[in-house]
């Protein structure tokens, strides 16, 4: 039977209790679940604000474009980030009329800060550090950095969902949580906004609701016969989440820790065999780093015939990220990032689920170093 990379794991019956409520209240809209999920989310992170939004790529755009407009950033400022992480993180940049300034990974694959603060210039606005895997890298001397140079944090946090650092939920001026399908948390699609700033978080909600100053479901509890009445005060967008995206986050929030802590076991697992493989290198976690473990990713020569080779014996793989840099809309700066270039050709993402066995993780080890060892004696 095939090993699949990734597998969500629901709550079947308390995901269909939640939503039955809303179908029986009648409202699968922004508000009701989603005002819920978001205490919820508040109570587990210790975040000051959270705003549930239809995917993390809008809570991106929507982070840099309320900077934007309140910060008085000029169509072409620069925006610091990385070029290992899935696209839609470099999408929301130039959505929001920014430039991308590419600077190279370090050995945890995020946001090297040496190479981030040799790319400041005077148009340098903000930096989004991609907290990829759940790895928090070297987010500690980032945000020194951004703090230094009165710099803008976006923390990209989709992978990052149970992450602590140093006991703590890492946290930038914006953080952004994705719960799409495959991810810790499980929905179907959706995210999280959480600013620091109290006018940022009711900024965004307003903006998330095409401008509009008050929700429906905020009309619909006023008693007044003007409850219809709304202002629309600025352009925004159609990028809140809705109800039964919000009652399966309710209903899989429970189980986020016990996922996660799996995660770590499997994590563990993997490590102890592949120890002392000098052809099979691990991509570590950040000292202080309590991850949240979304990926497993090993650097390995001649990745195409490895992939071959597993999937050839029914474990499927995948590859977090190509660099972001190979894609037309960068390629200005297809020089940039010459570390990530490199590594992009070599890290793969092995099976990590929490409905992996034990059994199921010896099988990949063996696998792998099967693979490894064929490719190794027919060099010789």
């Amino acid at each position: 039977m095939a090993i699949q990379l990734f597998v969500p794991t629901f709550d079947v019956e308390a995901c269909l209790g939640e939503i039955r409520e809303c179908l029986e209240k009648g409202w699968t809209g922004a508000g009701f679940k989603t005002i819920a999920f978001e205490e919820a989310w508040k109570g587990y992170s210790g975040l000051p604000h959270a705003h549930f939004l239809n995917s993390a790529t809008s809570g991106l755009h929507l982070a840099l474009d309320i900077y934007k407009e309140r910060h008085g950033w000029a169509d072409g400022d620069e925006v610091i980030t990385t070029p290992i992480t899935f696209v839609s993180t470099n999408h929301a940049i130039l959505h929001a009329n920014l430039k991308p300034v590419f600077a190279d990974v370090d050995a945890h694959l995020c946001l090297d800060p040496d190479d981030v603060e040799r790319k400041i210039t005077p148009r340098t606005r903000a930096v989004v550090f991609v907290g990829l895997g759940g790895n928090t890298g070297q987010l500690s001397r980032i945000a020194e950095i951004c703090t230094r140079h009165k710099l803008v944090l976006v923390l990209d946090a989709a992978h990052m969902a149970g992450t602590k650092l140093n006991g703590e939920t890492p946290r930038g001026d914006v953080t952004v949580y994705s719960f799409q399908a495959v991810k810790n948390l499980p929905t179907a699609d959706a995210g999280m906004i959480c600013f620091a700033d109290e006018d940022f978080d009711a900024l965004a909600r307003r903006k998330s609701w095409l401008g509009i100053n008050k929700d429906t479901y905020a009309r619909s509890a006023d008693a007044s016969a003007y409850k219809w009445q709304y202002e629309v005060e600025s352009v925004g967008y159609k990028y809140h989440g809705n109800s039964i995206m919000a009652a399966i986050g309710l209903a899989q929030l429970p189980h986020l820790d016990a996922h996660d802590a799996r995660r770590r076991e499997i994590a563990a697992l993997y490590d102890k065999g592949f120890s002392g493989r000098a052809e099979i290198a691990t991509v570590p976690t950040a000292a202080g780093c309590f991850s949240s473990r979304h990926l497993y990713q090993i650097l390995i020569d001649d990745r195409e015939k490895l992939i071959a080779g597993l999937n050839a014996r029914g474990i499927n793989t995948g590859v977090h990220y190509r660099n972001n840099l190979d894609y037309p809309m960068f390629a200005d700066q297809h020089a940039a990032c010459p570390k990530a270039a490199r590594l992009s050709q070599h890290v793969l993402s092995l099976p990590l689920h929490p409905q992996l066995s034990d059994g199921d993780v010896a099988r990949v080890v063996d696998a792998v170093c099967t693979c490894v060892e064929s490719r190794l004696e027919r060099a010789l």
